[in-house]
């Protein structure tokens, strides 16, 4: 999937830069695999809202994906590559041999009619397959990572991530995940062959406020702007500094870089090195 540019026409088309979808196939999502996706615009169950900038947007359904994907010694085939409003990587819709269906995520490099499956004997090493860490070749590329066993693939699962698999020790494996953190993982967990596809997603540019609109997100404004009663930053003459040594959150919390993980979290144990 590549960028596709724009002539400047109009002020919306004059910086917008998007995914070129030619390639998916053109067919509607399988209906008994979508789930309805009700909008909650950042509100919680009292109806306050929690996270900002949230509402609107064009309405999606959710696509039920297969992160198990247990569905062992049964080889499937790949029957279309489609687009997912709820994530930034494709797809793919897999017709087992048995008659079941489902999605996956589609790693780079897989094609229609390509065969795909999941277990621990005569599983190759091959893009789009499934197995324990344990059987997957040393400087191979990995994604859709279990962290615990039989939990599904919880880390590495957007757009043209993959983490490397680097040693196996005991009871252990070494991963280097995208966000250059090296951790231990049990050798049981099941994780995916291949990087994740659509590697361009993050060189799109909107172009145009519309269509930030449309993917559900509402304006932020700036708190140095705002009045002192709205925000820390707020107040002073003209164009002012905001007038503190680090910038902190509506609510007086401090934000940009501080680091939000618990000091006591159970993981600590198997992280080797932090993330940059």
């Amino acid at each position: 999937m590549v960028i596709k540019l724009y002539k400047p026409n109009t002020p919306g088309t004059r910086t917008r830069a998007i995914l070129d979808y030619s390639d998916l196939s053109k067919v509607k999502p399988q209906k008994a695999l979508t789930a309805p996706k009700f909008k909650k615009a950042g509100r919680n169950n009292r109806g306050v809202i929690t996270v900002r900038h949230r509402g609107g947007g064009h309405k999606q359904k959710y696509r039920i994906i297969d992160f198990l994907r247990n569905k062992f010694d049964t080889v499937g085939k790949v029957a279309t590559i489609e687009y997912d409003p709820n994530r930034n990587t494709k797809i793919a819709l897999i017709h087992y041999s048995d008659g079941e269906k489902r999605y996956i995520l589609c790693p780079e490099g897989l094609q229609i009619g390509a065969e795909v499956q999941s277990g621990t004997e005569n599983v190759p090493i091959q893009v789009g397959n499934a197995m324990p860490l344990s059987m997957i070749p040393l400087a191979t590329e990995i994604h859709n990572i279990e962290l615990n066993i039989f939990q599904g693939g919880k880390i590495v699962r957007a757009a043209g991530s993959y983490a490397t698999l680097l040693a196996k020790v005991g009871d252990y494996v070494t991963l280097r995940l995208p966000s250059k953190e090296v951790r231990l993982v049990h050798k049981n967990c099941y994780a995916t062959i291949g990087r994740l596809s659509n590697v361009d997603a993050y060189g799109v540019r909107l172009g145009k406020a519309g269509r930030t609109r449309w993917l559900g997100r509402r304006p932020v404004v700036r708190g140095v702007v705002m009045n002192p009663c709205d925000h820390p930053h707020g107040g002073g003459e003209g164009r002012s500094p905001i007038g503190r040594t680090k910038p902190v959150t509506p609510w007086g919390k401090p934000a940009l870089g501080i680091k939000t993980r618990s000091k006591r979290k159970y993981s600590d144990v198997l992280i080797i090195r932090r993330k940059k």
